[in-house]
């Protein structure tokens, strides 16, 4: 890999340049770029872009303007990282690591305008960041997080530490998901959800209530799953959900009658869930309401107005 030594000195030689090409890598002249960063072939450097020591950005990314990769950050091959974006700043933790983890980011990714994504807490882990994901405007992704391929995290959303999302899970815009928690597979979060539980795979979560209200079965047929698949995580839903059931009946029901095709991941999801699984908003049948008994008087309902 060419390393950033060569297109410093040529900077200096020739400042009039607009962009220069140096070994088949773009570096605009305002540029920053630490001797110590190595970088990939066919890269692409913007304006008042920053990229810090102990950097690597490989082959064919694309960094637009303003965008700061921070120390310790991998980029893989072929990302594109728009304006305003920081990759890699330190964990936003009350005991802030003097020496933390890394940050990894696979090939094909689209981290859009002030996107943030830090590392790790502890030195020997990674955040980590899958292949072929789009991360929108101002999302943030926090440390030790990892998410698989094919994800989007939609404008402003907001995952906590440590949380995981699965492939081609889909996270709306203004959600906000709790530390520790996951979302599985072609889970659908919708707008403005607060996510305090794990998210079962194939689920849609409505996002005024943050309760769960069926598959998502538009991401299930745009993922090419057949007719008897779709079925089959129905029924699958319907014991988790609809069945009345206690927690270990349902992993033993699960176990026992889903044990193969995408049906299967719900037994393995909630077989390992350490915070419990996100409602659904249709309560099962055989539940009962508690309902607020109405005040026998006038004068009674005005000491509970206040």
């Amino acid at each position: 890999m060419p390393r950033c030594p060569t297109s410093v000195v040529l900077l200096a030689l020739y400042p009039q340049s607009l962009l220069l090409q140096v070994t088949h890598v773009s570096i605009h002249p305002t540029a920053v770029i630490s001797p110590e960063a190595r970088i990939g072939q066919n890269v692409t450097i913007g304006p008042l872009s920053v990229v810090e020591p102990d950097v690597t950005i490989q082959d064919g990314c694309v960094l637009e303007s303003h965008v700061v990769i921070k120390r310790g950050t991998t980029l893989g091959q072929g990302n594109r990282v728009f304006d305003g974006a920081v990759l890699g700043g330190y964990p936003q933790h009350v005991h802030m690591p003097e020496r933390p983890g890394r940050l990894v980011i696979g090939d094909g990714n689209v981290i859009r305008e002030n996107v943030t994504i830090h590392r790790a807490l502890a030195e020997d882990r990674a955040t980590l960041l899958g292949n072929h994901n789009l991360l929108m405007a101002g999302a943030h992704v926090a440390h030790d997080c990892r998410l698989g391929d094919n994800v989007i995290v939609t404008n402003n959303a907001m995952l906590g530490g440590h949380v995981i999302v699965e492939d081609r899970a889909y996270v709306s815009g203004a959600v906000a998901v709790h530390q520790f928690c996951r979302i599985g597979t072609l889970a659908m979060v919708g707008g403005q959800a607060h996510v305090i539980k794990d998210v079962p795979p194939f689920v849609t979560v409505d996002g005024l209530s943050s309760f769960v209200v069926g598959l998502n079965q538009v991401g299930l047929r745009r993922a090419g799953y057949t007719t008897d698949e779709i079925s089959r995580l129905k029924e699958a839903y319907r014991v988790i959900y609809r069945g009345g059931l206690r927690w270990k009946e349902i992993l033993v029901r699960l176990a026992a009658e889903f044990s193969s095709g995408p049906a299967a991941h719900f037994h393995e999801f909630c077989s390992t869930t350490a915070r419990g699984i996100i409602s659904e908003r249709r309560l099962p049948p055989g539940a009962t309401l508690k309902l607020r008994r109405e005040p026998e008087d006038e004068s009674e309902l005005r000491v509970k107005a206040g």
